[in-house]
């Protein structure tokens, strides 16, 4: 197979050729992305701006009335002294709440009444622009309907013509926060300019009077809800005061301390103390009684170790002490007598029987022991038992408690609330009637409206070059989704990376009729008397001969090149053309292939065998009605089958089909295929096979014993690169022997938008000068 390795860089390179290397890739993908998407992004871009221009024609020119006025934080000192009711102190918060008064209907409509607004048509009828107009339209479609969806029978011409007025204030008004300041703005657009000043101002003094007012007619309302709210307060203090005293007294609730401590709460703590003591001086007494049981029910032959092991237990126990002494030294004297009279002798027997009592004596001590345990376990376990029960009374007639005192502490919590509410109204109503009620407002207006010497809108340099920025974006972000959802081949980079195969041809897409230079082909009427002559036309299959010069041709003779240098590493007489899908165009480059190497003078024969759709035979041989099936059925010889060309001496074996084949994987795999294709070996230089395609059948897999390369077609911007990678990766044999990689119908045009200029270079206009067209 031929291997083309692209330069790799050296291991120590340094690290900023690395990156600038990355830079020119990236900077090169950019600009490859751009070329390719240029004409959307540039449609989107020119339909953006005619829709700015457009709109900045056909929307008539409005002016702004602009008005400050400021919210002073700093007051006299009287005011500082006395604050009255609904006074705030100004923060942010209060700058934005201001805001949302000036927006406010109120507002609105105080301006209209003042300026007599619903007498103007402008404000009755508005109309800005176009957006305005067709607004306006679909207003307008339902004659009996206002503007704010109350129908004209509901209200009267006046109170509609006022609501009307007051949305197109609105509509137009823009008030705004001077940066973090408290000064604020207050803009209005007009078709008018003297209307834009006056309605400006307008609305700076019904806020004006709209917060005096408001001022005013809080600290009237205050004085008289804080009288009657006191005397509420009052009683309900008293209630909740006499409801805990009650409470206590009928639920007999004591308190030891001041901290609200109660006298069942330190009877539990107490009781918990002796609970602990208690179960453990019975968990002491159990455990001494289990050792005790646990002993005296061992089965130990030995009495030395049983005595051993009740020395912890027994050490305070004189009796036992004194037994076991007596045993040790019993035991020290028989052995000592064993070594001297033996075993059996009278004396030795008569120290092991004492033995034996003094240990029968250990074991009733043991046992005298372990009553005496087990009645202190029995004493401890009723201690502990009686611990808990009183426990658990106290317990339960806590929980009682508990409840009484949880309504206890909400009917303490309820009384201190009424308390403390009471306390502050009672301050908050002194001040009230202390201090002299004195309505002030902190906003002040610093800058008044005029009427403007200038239209403010519409702003024709914005609007077209934000028109500009969204139409770039939108072509941008169009652009990326084609791109993105574009998953076909487009690049030689695309068959290196997604097949690991190598690219070795580029087919461009012929178009129309083919330009012949060919003097030398033979007539219709001449062929037409001679058996077995391949039919010619002036058309895509004839191209080699018609258009030698052309760049199809120059890319056929690549892949002649490729097979011949890759007769160095194997044998490469068996070259098979297969795609993923049908119409991709692999029997025309068989054919090429094929009409290439005999123009060449080498002997080669074209096989059709694509048994489901040989579309080879109908296009060279349409009237064979004999051909490979006959052969590999053994009912004629190969001589009889075979089309030639006169002109190029290219044979053809056709594939003749009465029907559809359904073991035609079969036929291909066969022994007399087999034989066939070494035959074929014998008497020609190449051998180049037109297989089905590898997707639909397994027609391909099952030649890949007599096939030597495969040459993998695909179509420019047509296959699928999943398919591809799908078909390649089931058909290991065919990937094996793959000889490279074909990629056919390329839009060179268009193609030099995918590629870079340096892969894009070999297929450049320049090489016209070595005799190419197109």
């Amino acid at each position: 197979m031929l291997q083309i390795h692209k330069p790799q860089p050296r291991p120590d390179a340094p690290a900023s050729t690395s990156e600038a290397e990355s830079l020119a890739q990236l900077y090169a993908s950019i600009l490859g992305f751009l070329r390719r998407r240029l004409s959307i992004i540039a449609f989107a871009l020119g339909c953006f701006v005619i829709l700015a221009v457009v709109y900045i024609k056909l929307t008539p020119p409005t002016f702004a009335g602009h008005a400050v006025l400021i919210m002073d934080s700093h007051k006299t000192q009287f005011f500082q002294q006395q604050q009255p009711l609904g006074d705030l102190p100004i923060d942010s918060p209060t700058v934005d709440t201001q805001i949302e008064i000036l927006n406010s209907e109120n507002i609105a409509l105080s301006v209209v009444k003042r300026l007599h607004l619903d007498q103007d048509p402008e404000f009755i009828y508005p109309s800005s622009g176009v957006i305005g107009g067709i607004l306006g339209f679909l207003k307008n479609l339902n004659p009996f309907r206002g503007s704010d969806g109350v129908t004209a029978s509901a209200v009267s011409d006046d109170s509609w013509h006022s609501r009307t007025a007051m949305g197109t204030v609105l509509g137009h008004l823009a008030v705004k926060r001077i940066g973090f300041t408290y000064a604020i703005s207050i803009d209005y657009q007009s078709l008018n300019p003297d209307r834009a000043a006056q309605v400006a101002n307008a609305v700076a003094d019904a806020y004006f009077d709209d917060v005096l007012e408001a001022k005013y007619e809080t600290t009237r309302r205050a004085a008289g809800w804080l009288q009657d709210r006191l005397k509420e307060l009052r009683e309900q203090s008293q209630t909740a005061d006499r409801a805990v005293v009650d409470f206590k007294t009928k639920h007999n609730i004591v308190n030891v301390d001041n901290n609200g401590r109660l006298l069942n709460e330190q009877q539990i703590g107490e009781l918990n103390t002796a609970l602990v003591q208690a179960r453990a001086q019975t968990a002491e007494a159990q455990a001494r009684l289990q050792r005790v049981q646990q002993i005296l029910a061992s089965d130990d032959p030995d009495p030395a170790s049983s005595a051993a092991a009740t020395v912890t237990d027994t050490l305070h126990n004189e009796v036992i002490t004194r037994l076991r002494q007596q045993y040790l030294e019993l035991g020290a004297k028989e052995a000592d007598w064993t070594a001297r009279y033996g075993r059996n002798h009278l004396a030795v027997v008569n120290l092991r029987n004492q033995r034996h009592e003094i240990r029968l004596s250990i074991l009733d001590e043991l046992r005298r022991i372990a009553e005496t345990y087990k009645s202190e376990f029995e004493i401890a376990k009723a201690r502990q038992d009686s611990v808990q029960k009183s426990l658990d009374d106290i317990v339960a007639k806590s929980q009682t408690m508990n409840e009484a005192q949880v309504t206890l502490h909400n009917l303490d919590s309820s009384s201190q609330s009424y308390r403390s509410l009471y306390d502050n109204f009672l301050q908050k109503y002194m001040e009230s009637v202390q201090q002299q009620s004195f309505p002030i407002t902190e906003a002040r207006l610093i800058t008044q409206a005029t009427p403007p010497l200038g239209k403010s809108g519409p702003k024709s340099t914005q609007i077209l070059i934000l028109a500009a920025l969204v139409g770039l974006t939108f072509g941008l972000g169009i652009g990326l989704l084609r791109e993105i959802a574009d998953r076909v081949f487009r690049t030689t980079a695309q068959i290196h990376e997604r097949l690991h195969a190598e690219c070795i041809a580029l087919l461009p897409l012929i178009k129309g009729e083919i330009k012949s230079v060919s003097r030398e082909r033979p007539k219709r009427a001449e062929t037409a008397a001679v058996p077995r002559v391949i039919a010619r036309k002036q058309d895509l299959f004839w191209i080699m001969a018609d258009s030698p010069f052309s760049r199809f041709a120059e890319s056929i003779r690549s892949i002649k090149v490729a097979a011949d240098l890759n007769r160095g590493t194997k044998l490469n007489n068996v070259v098979a053309i297969t795609s993923s899908l049908p119409n991709e165009g692999k029997s025309t480059i068989a054919m090429a292939l094929a009409q290439h190497v005999a123009l060449g003078g080498g002997k080669a024969v074209l096989v059709d065998c694509d048994l489901r759709n040989p579309s080879l035979t109908r296009k060279l041989a349409p009237r064979a009605t004999k051909g490979f099936l006959e052969v590999i059925w053994g009912k004629l010889p190969l001589s009889e089958v075979l089309w030639k060309d006169p002109a190029t001496n290219l044979a053809f074996v056709p594939t003749v089909v009465r029907g559809r084949l359904a073991d035609s994987s079969n036929i291909l795999s066969s022994d007399q295929t087999q034989k066939l294709f070494e035959k074929l070996r014998a008497a020609y230089d190449y051998i180049i096979v037109d297989l089905s395609p590898l997707a639909p059948v397994v027609d391909v897999r099952a030649m890949t014993h007599l096939v030597d390369s495969f040459v993998f077609v695909v179509e420019w911007g047509r296959t699928n690169i999943e398919i591809a990678e799908h078909v390649l990766s089931g058909a290991p044999g065919v990937y094996e022997n793959l000889l490279g990689v074909v990629l056919n119908k390329v839009n060179m045009k268009v193609f030099a938008r995918y590629e870079s200029s340096r892969e894009s270079y070999y297929y450049n206009r320049h090489f016209a000068r070595y005799g190419y067209t197109d």
